[in-house]
């Protein structure tokens, strides 16, 4: 079969792949906290054979895929909110949270303290500190850049802050929340926090816009490409084949 279909069929697959991360991106322009992902594409070869290929090897079977994506680690603005359970972050720096699936970060500082008493995320998961769960009294709450949380000025815990190694590679989960390999992560240093503003969204709005419709323009001629292939095998099947 003609190597066109199949590279038209590993680009069509590749596009479709970047469509849902574009369209992904584009649903959390207004999500406090999002990191934008970015695709990547490789050769088929590369990734089926390490092994440096044939000059026929490459004009036949040389196909893009898509070798996937990773986070976009650019930090957001920060945007002044007022609430005192807003915390931007400024530096490299994650909050810990405590999920059902385990450990996670996230950049998304819009905290509320749960019935417990317990400092939680919007989706009511624990907050981690350097001792475990932070538990905040009543009284007027106050947030330094260090990440100490005080009570009517006494120190209540000191909300985690984390950076992740160089390299590390970061898996986005649900929301704003991203996952990372074991012992990936080590004390923030370059961190601060800045009470009563919200990190906005590193995507940007227009770019991505832009971006959705490269990639729709090119699925939709790699479709248009894969109905000619269509055409010409069924014009083979009905008018050249029989004569064989």
């Amino acid at each position: 079969m003609d190597s066109g279909f199949y590279a038209a069929c590993a680009g069509l697959r590749a596009q479709s792949q970047a469509l849902e991360v574009s369209a992904h991106n584009l649903a959390n322009v207004n999500t406090a906290g999002f990191r934008g992902q970015q695709t990547t594409f490789q050769s088929l070869l590369a990734v089926a054979n390490p092994t440096v290929p044939t000059v026929l090897n490459l004009a036949t079977n040389n196909f893009g895929v898509l070798e996937g994506s990773h986070l976009d680690r650019t930090a957001g603005n920060l945007e002044h909110t007022g609430n005192l359970l807003d915390l931007g972050i400024e530096g490299a720096g994650f909050f810990v949270i405590q999920t059902a699936g385990g450990t996670r970060y996230t950049r998304n500082g819009s905290f509320r303290v749960a019935r417990s008493g317990e400092l939680v995320t919007a989706a009511g998961d624990p907050v981690l500190g350097d001792q475990g769960v932070i538990r905040v009294p009543a009284g007027a709450i106050s947030v330094s850049a260090d990440g100490t949380l005080s009570v009517n000025g006494a120190a209540a815990g000191t909300i985690r802050l984390v950076e992740f190694t160089p390299g590390a590679r970061l898996t986005s989960e649900s929301g704003t929340l991203v996952a990372a390999p074991d012992g990936s992560t080590q004390p923030a240093k370059l961190t601060a926090i800045q009470q009563g503003t919200l990190e906005s969204s590193n995507v940007n709005a227009i770019q991505s816009v832009m971006t959705l419709i490269g990639v729709q323009r090119h699925a939709e001629m790699l479709q248009r490409a894969l109905s000619l292939f269509d055409s010409e095998f069924n014009r083979i099947a009905t008018s050249e084949l029989p004569r064989v």
